[in-house]
């Protein structure tokens, strides 16, 4: 995959989660995270903008031919979306046993007043 092509469909990928789970609105990257940034952490933020400017250097200017630091590129994309699903994922209930510690209470009433009676 090219560089514009690796640029092009991470952004993409990364928008698509800003819009579909916090609402954003705008034309590129860029306003979209204006548009959520008090939703998003400092750290995040920078990594987005970083992933935009990047992308619209690839893009939009006719010297920059390929990533000056392809890694790195694609590791502050694969940071920023895992970082998005996990902002994004409903929040997990651990509820190991509650149930029966339900049943247990209820049990141990029933067993204390049938003592009484």
């Amino acid at each position: 995959m090219s560089d514009i092509e690796l640029a092009v469909t991470r952004t993409k990928a990364l928008e698509a989660l800003l819009e579909q789970g916090l609402g954003a609105t705008g034309k590129g990257l860029h306003e979209k995270v204006t548009s959520v940034q008090t939703k998003l952490g400092p750290v995040l933020v920078k990594k987005l903008r970083f992933v935009a400017t990047v992308r619209n250097k690839i893009v939009h200017e006719t010297s920059y031919q390929q990533f000056d630091n392809r890694p790195g590129f694609e590791r502050a994309c694969a940071d920023a979306e895992q970082e998005l699903r996990a902002m994004l994922a409903p929040p997990q209930v651990i509820n190991k046993g509650c149930f029966g510690g339900v049943l247990l209470i209820a049990a141990g009433v029933s067993a204390a007043v049938w003592a009484l009676t």
